[in-house]
């Protein structure tokens, strides 16, 4: 077993250190570059929390293990509303003031259709990936453009979500490099590049003997211990939000996160290894990542925050979701 676990734990690790060190270096090369502070928030940091997630995927596409590529995007989705959404309200009730955000979850929403609609008709080629990759960069240019306005109905997801992992760690913050020299970020840049690729690697291959070991499907475990391990720094971004009673920044943390799974690193996966989407998370998970979508727009908007007790049905929620996909599968 030490042989199953070693490669999956320290893949996580990787991919965490990883992904922290490209999102700094890649910020400070931006920023000494020239380029706007809002532009590197909106993209290279707005984007930081979710490489652990892209590159599992991809490495899992491309290891022809599409269960733990697809079940990583759709099982992060579902572990960031029931899970770290619920542990975020119960630590302090979140606000949900911005109408910018409402729309957002309408986003969220629509996303999650798509997606689901489009792996139950077709597989995920090329063509679906490049529509979802530049429905992406369209939701970032009219993000870019809200908070260059200063709209006064507030920030967008994927503001805050730039804005949530900035305050977890400063070196996220763009800043002109010492001595105006870009070599080191981008030596910082590149290690952190490594570090993800080697890190993704080892957690694809440990996943998949994990789920030989314990006759789990490669999917079960692709929904559940890979997208929870990958979305651990959204649940870190997302808890210092909640300590902070930055409610706003909380919630569209987990908006833009979602956001990005679906658009950003579903449109990569089908890209780069086109493929059909495993029949059971089309058939069952991806109508829960729907409903549960659904569930926490109503929560947001009715009272204009997620109180704790909804925090607890949340959570609650994730707890009976993992019950039902383990025992079909492990019997």
């Amino acid at each position: 077993m030490f042989d199953i676990w070693l490669p999956l734990v320290g893949g996580f690790i990787l991919l965490i250190v990883g992904g922290e060190l490209l999102v700094r270096g890649a910020v400070q090369v931006a920023a000494g570059f020239g380029v706007s502070p809002l532009v590197i928030g909106l993209t290279l940091v707005g984007f930081g929390t979710s490489t652990p997630e892209l590159v599992t995927s991809v490495q899992a596409a491309l290891s022809d293990a599409p269960g733990i590529a697809y079940g990583n995007i759709v099982g992060s989705n579902i572990a960031n509303i029931l899970l770290i959404v619920g542990v975020a309200a119960l630590i302090s009730p979140i606000a949900v003031a911005s109408t910018a955000l409402r729309r957002d979850g309408a986003v969220m929403f629509a996303a999650a259709v798509i997606f689901s609609v489009l792996a139950w008709m077709l597989p995920l080629g090329r063509t679906v990936g490049t529509v979802f990759v530049a429905g992406l960069a369209a939701y970032i240019y009219l993000a870019f453009r809200q908070e260059r306005a200063s709209a006064p109905s507030g920030h967008g997801a994927v503001y805050d979500k730039s804005l949530a992992l900035q305050e977890v760690d400063a070196a996220a913050v763009p800043a002109a490099p010492a001595g105006g020299s870009v070599l080191v970020p981008i030596l910082i840049a590149l290690a952190g590049l490594a570090l993800v690729v080697v890190g993704g690697r080892f957690l694809v291959d440990g996943a998949v003997s994990l789920a030989r070991g314990f006759g789990v499907s490669e999917t079960v475990i692709g929904l559940s211990i890979v997208a929870v391990g990958t979305s651990m720094p959204e649940l870190v971004t997302s808890v210092v939000a909640g300590i902070k009673r930055q409610g706003d920044v909380a919630f569209g943390n987990i908006v833009g996160s979602n956001i990005y799974n679906i658009l950003g690193i579903g449109g990569a996966t089908a890209l780069i290894e086109p493929g059909w989407v495993p029949a059971e998370i089309v058939g069952f998970d991806n109508l829960v990542m729907i409903g549960v979508t659904i569930l926490l727009v109503v929560f947001a908007t009715t009272g204009a925050r997620i109180a704790r007790w909804e925090g607890a049905v949340l959570l609650t929620g994730y707890a009976g979701y993992i019950y039902t996909i383990w025992p079909h599968t492990a019997g």
